[in-house]
């Protein structure tokens, strides 16, 4: 018995069907292969991580510990006649401070100095004055030198009873922001009494200024 005619055009457009399909199944799978994704970043070209904002600074240098204060226990002081000077009634001599540690330390404005009769006496007189120049800073290396000019007017400009004049031979220092004094010798005539701030002072000192004191040089 044979097939009709209409069954043998459906089986034929079946397998038409069928074919169809698999070539637009095909097709598409070797689209996807050779064409990828546009979005897709290769890593050879992957940009690399940036440094947080919050990364602290590298230093740029090391901050220095600030010089201290030269102390009274690290300082040798001397009252340099040698280099002393006379003038307008007055005897003007350098008061040398040497550092005597193996560290730096500074000095910055003017001592305190006063005359008395012994290191462990009673003081003689006003303590002495301070004259007006500016101050700086003095940085004394281990063995460095500064000094402060002291004035002594003559006690023979004063009057006898207001005066009270006498022989010293100890001048107390107390270097700048100490509390301690250094004592040396220097011989000299000084008003024993306090003299009325109305007839002037007797003693009065300057600021301290690098190196040693010299004869003929400017306070």
């Amino acid at each position: 018995m044979g097939i009709s005619v209409s069954a043998r055009q459906g089986r034929a457009l079946g397998v038409a069907a069928l074919l169809g399909i698999a070539l637009l199944v095909a097709a598409c799978g070797s689209s996807s292969s050779s064409s990828p994704p546009s979005s897709a970043t290769s890593p050879s070209t992957a940009a690399a991580p940036s440094t947080p904002a919050t990364s602290p600074a590298a230093p740029t240098s090391t901050p220095s510990a600030a010089v201290a204060s030269c102390a009274s226990s690290g300082l040798k002081i001397k009252v340099d006649t040698s280099q002393g000077g006379a003038a307008a009634g007055s005897v003007y001599v350098p008061i040398d401070f040497t550092n005597i540690t193996g560290s730096t330390c500074t000095l910055f404005g003017y001592p305190g100095v006063s005359f008395v009769t012994s290191p462990s006496g009673s003081q003689l007189g006003r303590a002495a004055t301070r004259n007006p120049p500016t101050a700086t800073l003095v940085t004394l290396a281990p063995g460095g030198v500064a000094h402060a000019v002291l004035r002594v007017a003559d006690a023979g400009n004063y009057s006898p009873s207001a005066c009270v004049p006498v022989t010293a031979h100890w001048v107390r220092v107390y270097p700048p922001n100490q509390f301690n004094a250094i004592y040396a010798r220097y011989k000299t005539q000084v008003c024993s009494a306090r003299l009325p701030a109305s007839i002037g002072r007797q003693v009065s000192v300057y600021v301290v200024r690098p190196g040693p004191g010299k004869a003929g040089q400017a306070p």
